[in-house]
């Protein structure tokens, strides 16, 4: 197994990959050129696409603005989805039911995913929070409870 991931590092490093070989200076994504939208029907959440869209095919970056004390109701995505918390803290619960009892802290600089299908909700109990949501699309949003 060792020898494998050696020889597999090896091969990578041989054979760059073009997207990092490519000329050119990189173009930053600034966040204070972001277009903000708050989605209907879930006040204190705003959110902007950074890179991507939902419906498009490929990656995608979402950065997402709660209020202190937002809650997301329970909702799935078909895809799988990695969250990295930005600022604040968030509350996570998996279920198809928002259950405070049974929600789990990811504060600052820790990442927390959502796999495909899986019913899940937030809550920005503490505070402000800010996290950031990546997967491959198209994506979509189904809230199951209001």
């Amino acid at each position: 197994m060792r020898q494998s991931l050696v020889s597999l590092m090896l091969v990578i490093a041989i054979f760059p990959n073009p997207a990092f070989s490519q000329a050119g200076a990189p173009t930053p994504i600034f966040p204070e050129n972001a277009q903000w939208v708050s989605p209907p029907n879930l006040p204190g959440v705003q959110a902007a696409w950074l890179l991507g869209e939902e419906e498009e095919a490929g990656l995608y970056l979402l950065r997402v603005k709660l209020a202190a004390r937002t809650k997301i109701p329970p909702h799935t995505h078909p895809d799988e989805r990695s969250s990295t918390v930005m600022s604040g803290t968030l509350y996570v619960g998996f279920g198809e039911t928002f259950d405070e009892a049974n929600m789990v802290a990811v504060p600052a600089g820790a990442i927390y995913i959502a796999p495909a299908n899986m019913p899940h909700y937030i809550w920005a109990k503490d505070g402000e929070a800010l996290y950031q949501e990546s997967g491959i699309g198209p994506s979509g949003t189904t809230i199951l409870e209001r």
